[in-house]
């Protein structure tokens, strides 16, 4: 009796990695795992997300416009699990300290401006929501529409002079703060 439970638990554990494995796999394809990087004037940070494809849909708008990502609602800034941004060295958001560390980071969009959060919990699922309790810097910044119309999302560290630009755009809207050293 004891081999019979052993065996169907065992089978049944397998069976649950195995989808979990599928899971993942078939998620990925749709949002395909991205990793950036940016290693010059002493700054070495590295953004880990998944890039979702806008399909027709409306990315950002309000509930009752049926928008993928509703105004004022977490968005974990990509898909599957939670955005991940390290930086080797303390540096500074929009003027605000940010030390050194593995950070999840998820935004509350809005027309005009958007929150952006970094939060201690990295090794996590990118819903529900974090802990706000775990939040090391919080930010308000505005939100800028585009001419052109981007269809999978893209996030970017872009050099600019002995700052860095680091840019989330998708659909028609861009976000953008300034990374400094302290």
């Amino acid at each position: 009796m004891k081999k019979k439970i052993l065996l169907i638990t065992g089978i049944s554990l397998l069976c649950l990695i195995a989808l979990f494995t599928w899971f993942r796999s078939y998620t990925k394809s749709h949002s395909p795992a991205e990793t950036i990087t940016y290693k010059q004037i002493g700054y070495d940070i590295t953004i880990k997300y998944c890039k979702p494809y806008r399909k027709g849909r409306l990315i950002f708008g309000t509930e009752n416009q049926g928008a993928l990502q509703p105004y004022g609602k977490y968005w974990r800034i990509g898909a599957n699990e939670a955005t991940t941004f390290e930086t080797k060295t303390d540096i500074l958001i929009n003027g605000n300290p940010l030390p050194a560390g593995i950070y999840s980071i998820y935004a509350y969009p809005d027309a005009q401006n958007w929150k952006l959060v970094w939060n201690k919990d990295a090794n996590r699922w990118g819903l529900p929501a974090p802990d706000s309790a775990d939040d090391v810097l919080s930010i308000d910044v505005p939100a800028q529409s585009t001419n052109g119309e981007t269809e999978q999302l893209a996030l970017a560290l872009v050099a600019a002079d002995s700052s860095i630009a680091f840019t989330i755009n998708w659909e028609q809207t861009l976000v953008a703060v300034t990374i400094s050293k302290p």
